[in-house]
């Protein structure tokens, strides 16, 4: 088969398309034919730090069918079409390649959804639903109607995690509030679903919020936090939670004592591979009844625009997401 590796840290060009023997699925594994391989910011951060032992082939994320399975797995599984979560944390065999190996439980059934949505779905929308399950007033898991009465706020709509946040958060029914850049965001931010868009380059985001929830917001999903902090503290209801899963705009955050303490206010760190096992597993089952409601989308009606590459071209694919390309950024192994 082909694969994707990287033997040691740097840029795009230490990825190299190698043939490599088809894996073997052990015990409780299962053997997928990868169709799609999405990208993310991680993959390109552990690229840069290099493989944890020898070699890794990259792709956290991704969609195809099981052809074989391990000892202890159900046979029937054969011939499912699955989506995959988290193939190479702690592992080796990435979704940058014709075929990966992965436990049983992160090969979820797909259904008869895209490939395309399936290998979008991974850590984008496992790290939304943790952010919108993790304050005082949410509840452990989502379905619709679990956020009816809720206001969220999603700090930077337009990227893969604020769009997934979106998606789940309205399929809940929240009512939901997102910040942009730019009016091309705010058309994306609108068609993921955002009940309210603000662009906070030429609005007051406070005030706007302000406007629309006087009492403050139930959570805010946000990526910027050293940006972001002193509206957050201001929009925040009695009990509200920040749920803080990246660091654009700085890797520090200062916050004020008194004004969080009184309504009783929680700031949430939120990384997907850490996040609690009962938390995940929630989350997992969560997202995939989301996309058998026909819940989530991808694509630009969707607010997530797909750029694809060929797995040849997977440094390239790297590179976009670097370059921190708007939209969801796909490997296709079928070229």
């Amino acid at each position: 088969m082909r694969a994707v590796v990287y033997e040691t840290g740097g840029d795009a060009s230490v990825l190299r398309l190698v043939d490599r023997p088809v894996p073997e699925p052990g015990p409780g594994e299962v053997l997928v034919r990868v169709a799609v391989s999405g990208v993310n910011p991680t993959d390109w951060k552990s690229r840069r730090q290099g493989p944890p032992a020898g070699w890794q082939t990259p792709g956290q994320d991704g969609a195809g069918v099981v052809e074989a399975v391990g000892a202890g797995v159900d046979r029937n599984l054969t011939g499912e079409r699955v989506w995959i979560w988290e193939a190479a944390w702690q592992r080796p065999w990435g979704t940058a390649a014709e075929y990966t190996v992965v436990p049983v439980r992160q090969a979820v059934p797909l259904g008869g959804a895209p490939f395309d949505l399936g290998a979008s779905l991974g850590i984008p929308f496992l790290t939304a639903h943790r952010c919108l399950t993790a304050g005082e007033f949410m509840p452990d898991g989502l379905h619709a109607g679990a956020l009816a009465d809720h206001t969220v706020l999603v700090q930077g709509g337009a990227g893969a995690v604020g769009n997934a946040a979106i998606q789940l958060a309205r399929w809940a029914d929240a009512t939901v509030i997102t910040t942009v850049s730019s009016a091309e965001k705010a058309n994306l931010a609108a068609a993921a679903g955002a009940s309210f868009v603000i662009n906070y380059r030429e609005q007051d985001v406070v005030e706007e919020v302000r406007k629309i929830a006087p009492d403050g917001v139930h959570t805010i999903v946000e990526v910027s936090a050293a940006r972001n902090a002193a509206a957050d503290v201001q929009l925040l209801r009695q009990g509200g939670a920040v749920c803080v899963y990246a660091d654009d705009g700085g890797d520090e955050v200062t916050l004020p004592i008194r004004p969080l303490m009184v309504p009783n206010a929680r700031w949430q760190f939120v990384l997907v591979y850490t996040a609690p096992t009962a938390a995940k597993a929630q989350a997992v089952n969560d997202v995939a009844a989301a996309v058998a409601q026909g819940g989530v989308r991808v694509g630009a009606a969707a607010g997530l625009p797909l750029h694809h590459h060929p797995l040849a071209d997977t440094a390239a694919a790297h590179r976009a997401v670097e370059r921190s390309v708007v939209g969801k950024v796909l490997v296709s192994t079928a070229d």
